[in-house]
């Protein structure tokens, strides 16, 4: 009987967490226990990233039924505009960071300081990059290789995207604000409000149902714009209106140069970081379409299988970054260090559960993605070999959002080019061409990679010179 007493508090407890960390809390992050403290934040993230995978699946779901020269408009415009997410999750990086430094140090003007800064810089940038990419939006296709009949039906599909490039800059800053504030379930809500609108509109203004025009392709991009800008309202409403921990007023529309300048040294090297990534993820790609597009189509859909399976990975990694940049600010930095091996942990139980999967039974998974025996053998092989490397990634991921949530963006941005450029590159290359392991040696070279990422990481963090960082 007390056994059963014993797991139904267990469960009570862990329903609490849950609902706590959807509705939202004001707990003290730098004094809470960790593990609660992780998953408080780590919650709302994972539900907030699901919302967003769902909007790209159901994006890609109405825009494929008006046919291939849509869909490629979509992947052309996407890949361009790739550059302006780098930029933003690179901003969105020292933002993050500064503004959980200062609420950690219990200086809310100082994060409200922080967080307008970050607005009027991403404003500046995404006009900068925006304006041209609107104006020039026929040349842009055409140099992706777009033919004219492509270009005649889908230059306003790019003419609209680039023009709410505004738009995109601050949904991304406003999340980052209210995550370094630990306002996780704030960020989450907006998400799910503008995505849901998106969701909504994307029939409407793509078929012309009911009183909607019938816009095609370019009504894409409309309900996208439509959705996304709610979302910036509603994040502006909570940022203004003192429910949240960073509270905007009119006091705060000024410049800050000194501030602007430690967003920029910060956020430079975070940009540059993602940019790693991304040309990584294209090279790969390259080496793989040297056998063909079934091999392609194998990867593509392994990957993606993969990456939407380590969401909640990516929640907890968020959560580390937060409570490192907190704790630093309340001046814990062991606290600080604790927390990240502690998100490690859970996230090593996730991700080798996952990779029990992954290796053992990769057909189960992609059959429901691919009926074609080629390209699903390919995505099988995909899933079982980066599998192997899910120990290893598990601890690397948090110590790289670590980094970045203590203000160090350098750190993570070296470790990236060591293990992507100098390692899985040149190794892919390698046992694709020169062993008898074909696509399945650029398989091999992601969990290689990571690996390598993870012992760097462990080794550099163990050092301990991130807590000294001063941003």
């Amino acid at each position: 009987m007390q056994a059963e007493e014993i797991s139904a508090r267990a469960k009570a407890g862990v329903w609490q967490t849950i609902s706590e960390a959807i509705k939202g809390t004001h707990q003290d992050f730098t004094r809470l226990s960790i593990s609660r403290a992780v998953f408080l934040l780590a919650i709302p993230m994972v539900l907030e990233m699901l919302m967003e995978s769902l909007f790209a699946v159901v994006d890609v779901f109405w825009v494929s039924r008006l046919g291939a020269n849509a869909i490629a408009t979509v992947g052309l415009t996407e890949s361009m505009l790739s550059l302006v997410f780098s930029v933003a999750l690179g901003v969105s990086l020292s933002t993050t960071a500064m503004v959980a430094r200062r609420i950690g140090e219990k200086d809310p003007e100082g994060a409200a300081t922080a967080a307008m800064q970050s607005i009027f810089l991403g404003i500046g940038v995404a006009l900068a990059m925006g304006i041209p990419g609107m104006i020039f939006a026929h040349g842009l296709l055409h140099l992706m290789g777009a033919d004219q009949m492509l270009i005649a039906g889908g230059h306003r599909y790019t003419e609209i995207v680039f023009g709410g490039t505004t738009v995109v800059m601050l949904l991304f800053l406003n999340n980052a604000i209210f995550r370094g504030a630990g306002d996780a379930s704030i960020a989450m809500r907006v998400l799910w409000v503008s995505n849901l609108i998106n969701l909504l509109l994307d029939p409407c203004f793509i078929f012309g149902l009911g009183p909607f025009p019938k816009l095609g392709v370019t009504g894409a991009a409309t309900a996208t714009l439509i959705g996304r800008s709610c979302g910036v309202v509603y994040q502006f409403w909570m940022l203004t209106n003192g429910s949240a921990r960073v509270h905007l007023t009119a006091r705060h529309l000024r410049l800050a140069p000194d501030v602007i300048g430690s967003l920029i040294r910060v956020s430079s090297t975070g940009v540059l970081q993602f940019l790693i990534a991304h040309t990584s993820w294209i090279v790969l790609v390259r080496i793989i379409s040297t056998f063909g597009s079934l091999a392609v189509a194998g990867y593509t859909i392994g990957i993606r299988i993969f990456m939407f399976i380590i969401l909640p990975s990516w929640g907890l990694s968020g959560a580390a970054a937060t409570m490192v940049g907190q704790n630093l600010g309340a001046k814990k930095p062991e606290r600080a260090e604790r927390a990240v091996y502690v998100t490690g942990g859970y996230n090593a139980i996730y991700l080798v559960s996952i990779a029990a999967v992954l290796i053992f039974a990769p057909h189960l998974i992609v059959s429901f993605f691919s009926a074609d025996p080629v390209v699903s053998n390919f995505a099988s092989d995909c899933l079982r070999i980066i599998g192997y490397g899910n120990l290893s990634y598990a601890f690397g991921m948090v110590m790289i959002q670590a980094f970045n949530g203590s203000g160090d963006t350098v750190t993570p941005t070296l470790i990236n080019i060591v293990s992507f450029w100098l390692c899985e590159i040149p190794l892919g290359w390698f046992l694709a061409n020169h062993t008898g392991l074909g696509v399945d040696g650029v398989f091999t070279a992601i969990p290689v990679a990571n690996t390598v990422m993870a012992v760097i990481s462990l080794l550099v963090f163990a050092r301990g010179r991130w807590k000294l960082r001063r941003i």
